[in-house]
């Protein structure tokens, strides 16, 4: 049985009751903390009250104020921190491999909001920069899939571009990227070559085409182009990414540099650093436009 993830609604519902023996601060709002919970599942939430709750008392607290789910927030996304020492390089190439992420979720609107990132080690990674929905999406299009794959390949891209050579440590990067491509190209018929066609494939062979070709849904010929296109996909996806970067140079090094000084940085700093969002400053310029055009509309006699 296939369960959804539950809605807002659902989510400070189910917030409410794993709250309901937790003494909480005033300053927790548990319908703000379901709508910066999207995406999160029954058990995601149950963990995160509970993490929340000892966050509290490691600092030895009486109630459980919003900075405690802010931290829960982040174990349950990020993974815990770990004791890890990097050396001056490694540090320096992880936050710029960061900054990489951040920057492109920065100036393409199709990006989620950033919300958070580190170069502390969390979890298994080096890094995290961690996006935060700002609404219930079901569906994704094209153009918003490209940009996915631009931002998932930005790390690369700024490893290249500053060092002159790639790491380890974009290895997830590709593997997410590659399965977003096997997606478009085979399944959800985005690739103009291959056209509206859906092939069965299995999450062990990295090439969709081979894939196919073993199990005999399609000619050595189509296999061949499947794996073309899958491959065009993230090649067009890296070169955007490099061209941004390239493009906003500064703005990568001043956000590198804050990650090595402070470790992490949220929202509110890269918007002190480079400026708001592009995404952010559509929005204001549409609100800006909405109060033109009522000022400018006939009033009623």
């Amino acid at each position: 049985i296939t369960v959804d993830r539950p809605t807002k609604e659902g989510r400070a519902a189910i917030l409410k009751v794993h709250s309901r023996k937790i003494p909480l601060s005033d300053d927790v709002d548990l319908q703000k903390i379901a709508a910066g919970t999207i995406g999160f599942s029954g058990a995601d939430l149950k963990n995160l009250v509970n993490e929340a709750a000892l966050s509290a008392t490691r600092f030895n607290k009486d109630q459980v104020d919003n900075e405690d789910f802010d931290n829960a927030r982040d174990r349950v996304l990020m993974g815990p921190p770990r004791e890890e020492i990097l050396s001056v390089k490694e540090r320096e190439m992880t936050a710029y491999h960061e900054a990489g992420h951040a920057l492109l979720a920065w100036l393409l609107p199709e990006i989620d909001p950033v919300h958070k990132v580190t170069v502390i080690p969390r979890g298994r990674a080096l890094g995290v920069t961690q996006l935060l929905p700002d609404e219930e999406r079901y569906n994704m299009g094209e153009k918003q899939l490209h940009s996915q794959l631009a931002f998932m390949l930005g790390g690369r891209a700024a490893e290249g571009i500053v060092f002159g050579e790639h790491t380890a440590g974009a290895a997830d990067d590709i593997k997410r990227a590659t399965q977003i491509t096997r997606k478009m190209v085979g399944q959800w018929g985005m690739s103009d070559v291959i056209g509206p066609v859906a092939f069965r494939h299995s999450d062990e062979n990295p090439f969709l085409g081979k894939d196919m070709k073993s199990q005999g849904e399609c000619s050595e010929e189509t296999a061949h182009v499947i794996d073309q296109e899958m491959q065009r996909f993230m090649n067009a996806a890296e070169e955007r990414a490099e061209k941004i970067l390239t493009e906003n140079r500064e703005k990568l090094d001043l956000l590198a540099k804050a990650l090595v000084e402070q470790e992490a940085i949220d929202s509110n700093d890269i918007k002190r650093l480079i400026g708001v969002s592009v995404r952010e400053q559509a929005s204001l310029d549409s609100l800006k436009q909405s109060g033109k055009d009522s000022e400018s509309d006939p009033q009623p006699e």
